[in-house]
């Protein structure tokens, strides 16, 4: 059935062999789209090179798929895409374009030698993006007159002609299992320069250590086989997660698990803060004095097993350290919030997204690489591990430490800020170490997030100590200075 309908699509399509000087045929035109008696066409041209073996396509079998990615990528209503209407419609403009002066006395048309382009046209009703393709046309100036349809589906053309100018399909480099796309359909803004990494790395005076030795049996559960979740009784691996285990089969958070990590989240921030005996955060500004502590969230661990465990790599409470599974997507958002993080499917209730990936530096080489910095010229994205400090008593210098992903980073550093009702929260995962001053920072859901909803979370901003403008649009942004400015603005 399949290859009935392959066959008789490609019949319907004329092919049209290419001779070159010498009367060989070197190439085959392939017609995908033309205007309404034939005119203007637009066609694929097939090496000699792939003549052998090649096989052609079935033409709505591609189109579909292009539709696919189309509709994905750029944000395109599906009931008001079509590709081969696309392509038709590009013909009728073409052939619109080219003899405009039947519409319009004061129109200039001139007849135009083969590979040169066409321009020098006046402004008239509305301003074609530039195309530029191999049929060698530049619309920038040309005077088009077009039905509201035929106006929206020539705007969506040049609209994807002029994306693939600010896209870019994977910005990971392939060290994800999927690819990242980067887009931006706002203003001129390229790909912030940084090193994607999808593991942390180690800067110098952090003390980090990832030993086996460093693993005792309680840390551990070596005497698993398979599945740990499947197991009656928790392993040792659930101890830090009162004892049970915080994932569900299927890799996503336990429900019950999730809802009391916000709410303890929730009440710690407001009244059940730690704070240091000698913080710090406060040493590099001046030892002689003695500051005070502004407080630290004591946060609830997951811990995953890892390779001292006896379980399988595929067990179900391995799921952070297997990497990014959601297929997400940077884009430059509309709201003057920069480049943020969307997805391009549903994400469950519970579902991880990603761990925030950077250089692993000590607060105190945080604090010079801040100073360093130009103020307004540059940002940093540093994230604090200050997750088990209160188990700490004293630390030092080299286990205060900090993830930095403004030049060494992954897909989270573009992540924005949401006040409250982010769609993300942060929970600190032990995967290596059982040493608290270092952990995985890793994203899960709140709730479900739906394909192409922007992901947020809530940074945990002191506004009242920052200069920083909440643009987060949220109605219960904590900004009462964006709130304030909002009130006054005309």
């Amino acid at each position: 059935m399949e290859e009935n309908h392959q066959e008789e699509s490609t019949k319907n399509e004329k092919i049209e062999p290419e001779k070159n000087e010498n009367g060989v045929q070197d190439s085959m035109n392939l017609d995908i789209a033309s205007s309404s008696k034939g005119e203007v066409k637009i066609s694929l041209t097939i090496s000699s090179s792939l003549k052998s073996g090649l096989h052609i396509p079935c033409l709505a079998a591609l189109f579909e798929q292009v539709e696919e990615h189309c509709l994905k990528s750029y944000e395109i209503p599906r009931n008001d895409f079509s590709m081969s209407k696309l392509m038709e419609e590009v013909c009728e403009s073409f052939l619109i374009a080219g003899t405009i002066s039947k519409y319009n006395e004061d129109v200039r048309t001139e007849t135009v030698p083969a590979g040169e382009i066409v321009s020098n046209y006046p402004i008239k009703i509305i301003q074609i993006p530039k195309f530029v393709g191999s049929i060698g046309l530049d619309l920038s100036r040309c005077k088009i007159y077009l039905s509201e349809t035929e106006r929206s589906i020539f705007e969506l053309a040049t609209k994807t002609i002029f994306l693939q100018n600010h896209f870019t399909s994977d910005i990971t480099n392939g060290q994800e299992s999927n690819e990242i796309s980067l887009i931006n359909e706002v203003n001129e803004d390229q790909c912030p320069e940084f090193n994607y990494i999808s593991k942390n790395i180690i800067y110098q005076n952090a003390n980090v250590r990832f030993s086996l030795a460093n693993i005792s049996e309680k840390n551990c559960c070596s005497n698993c086989f398979g599945d740990c979740l499947s197991l009656r009784i928790p392993c040792n691996c659930a101890g830090k997660s009162d004892s049970e285990f915080a994932y569900a089969p299927g890799g996503v958070l336990k429900e019950s698990f999730l809802e009391n990590f916000v709410l303890g989240n929730d009440f710690a921030q407001k009244h059940n803060l730690f704070y240091c005996r000698d913080c710090p955060l406060e040493r590099p500004n001046d030892t002689k004095l003695s500051v005070p502590c502004n407080g630290h969230i004591t946060r609830k661990f997951i811990k995953e097993c890892w390779i001292k465990c006896g379980c399988s790599f595929k067990c179900a409470n391995r799921v952070v350290q297997r990497g990014i599974t959601a297929k997400l997507q940077v884009f430059m958002t509309a709201e003057r919030k920069g480049w943020g993080v969307r997805t391009l499917e549903e994400i469950p209730k519970g579902g991880f997204v990603c761990e925030y990936v950077g250089e692993v530096v000590t607060t105190k080489e945080q604090f010079g690489r801040d100073l360093r910095k130009n103020s307004g010229d540059s940002q940093t994205y540093s994230v604090l591990l200050d997750a088990g400090w209160s188990c700490k008593g004293i630390l030092k210098d080299e286990d205060a430490l900090c993830l930095d992903a403004t030049v060494y980073g992954n897909v989270a550093r573009f992540i924005n800020h949401r006040c409250f009702d982010s769609n993300l929260v942060d929970i600190p995962v032990e995967v290596e170490t059982p040493d608290h001053h270092y952990y995985r920072l890793a994203f899960f859901t709140k709730r479900k997030v739906n394909a192409l909803e922007e992901l947020t979370w809530d940074y945990g901003f002191d506004f009242n100590d920052n200069d920083f403008e909440c643009r987060c649009g949220s109605k219960l942004c904590r900004d009462r200075k964006t709130s304030k400015r909002k009130l006054i603005s005309p």
